[in-house]
């Protein structure tokens, strides 16, 4: 196509701080032509995730985006043509596609493009169906391993993985509390999600509410924020609590690393099991999360939502608003529509 241009994100600099559109650079190259056994994807939804945070300022679990690179993210768009069979033109993907109007998708690569199943919105794809779901599966239920009856506490809880983590966790028969920033997104946990109580951190004192809340301790503490709330989850472990690292968002913002949880003694005292988890681990098994999370939410068992924000240019500003609690559900960017 070689009239048509393809505006993209590059990274500009490494972050200091809160994310800020000086990061970014909005660039325009042509739009590529995919080779034998690729496709071409019209990208329709870009993802924000915390994450990308991590990846535009050091090497992580992925090595780190490098200067001038198009910004590594999930995106969802429709194969526009396609050079593999497995993919026809006009079909839905999702996939590593880069914060980028077109990208080219190659089965087996880090761009490898996902189908999504015929009637699923692409939004929901790459909600509660995507990467956002399979994390809070696998990691609520591979790794904290929850048991009925137990109290399972959730920070960041109105956040996209966090409320499918309190939901997932109703469904097992335990007693759910989240934590979360404001009045209107603790209303939405227990009103709508159905979760058992909320803690709001921005007007309450956390290591209180998780007494008061908690008398006979915290079973299991999913954890995607990190800081003060992991130290108030610690002080409050029950005997053989276990505490899931998902992600720390208060901290991935944060220039120098800050001192550790103090309460981490309680891991020993109380016989616990503090463990980290990367959802790449459980790819080779999405399937069986999917599979699982698309009957709840057919059920009407499992509630999703999605935070639009709409057009290229905010893509930037899209992302900051994970890091300010803005968000409401998965932070998406809508800079298409399907043919």
């Amino acid at each position: 196509m070689p009239d048509r241009l393809n505006r993209q994100w590059t990274l500009a600099r490494r972050p200091r701080g809160l994310v800020q559109a000086a990061d970014f650079r909005l660039v325009e190259a042509p739009v590529p032509t995919p080779a034998d056994g690729e496709v071409l994807v019209r990208n329709l939804f870009l993802s924000c995730d915390p994450t990308q945070r991590g990846w535009m300022a050091m090497d992580t679990y992925l090595p780190a985006v490098r200067l001038g690179d198009v910004m590594r993210g999930i995106a969802g768009g429709t194969v526009v043509e396609s050079r593999h069979p497995a993919f026809r033109h006009g079909q839905l993907v999702t996939g590593m596609f880069g914060w980028q109007e077109w990208a080219i998708a190659r089965p087996g690569t880090g761009s490898a493009p996902t189908a999504v199943p015929p009637g699923v919105p692409l939004e929901t794809a790459l909600s509660i169906l995507g990467l956002t779901g399979i994390t809070a599966y696998f990691g609520l239920l591979e790794v904290g391993r929850p048991q009925p009856g137990e109290t399972v506490v959730v920070s960041g809880a109105a956040g996209a993985t966090g409320s499918a983590v309190g939901q997932i966790a109703k469904l097992k028969g335990c007693r759910v509390i989240g934590v979360a920033g404001g009045a209107e997104k603790c209303r939405r946990l227990t009103q709508e999600l159905g979760f058992d109580a909320a803690i709001d951190y921005r007007t309450e004192d956390v290591a209180a509410r998780l007494g008061a809340l908690c008398p006979e301790g915290v079973d299991l503490y999913f954890d995607n924020v990190g800081g003060e709330i992991l130290d108030a989850a610690l002080a409050r472990l029950a005997l053989r609590g276990r505490v899931v690292l998902c992600g720390a968002i208060s901290r991935y913002s944060d220039d120098r690393v800050g001192p550790g949880p103090v309460n981490y003694l309680n891991l020993l005292t109380r016989r616990g099991r503090m463990e980290g988890f990367i959802v790449l681990d459980f790819l080779p098994r999405a399937a069986e999360a999917v599979g699982a999370l698309a009957g709840w939410l057919r059920e009407g068992k499992l509630k999703d939502r999605v935070d639009v924000q709409q057009g290229f240019e905010q893509a930037p500003a899209a992302l900051a608003r994970l890091f300010t609690g803005k968000n409401q559900g998965k932070q998406l960017v809508k800079i298409g529509d399907a043919p």
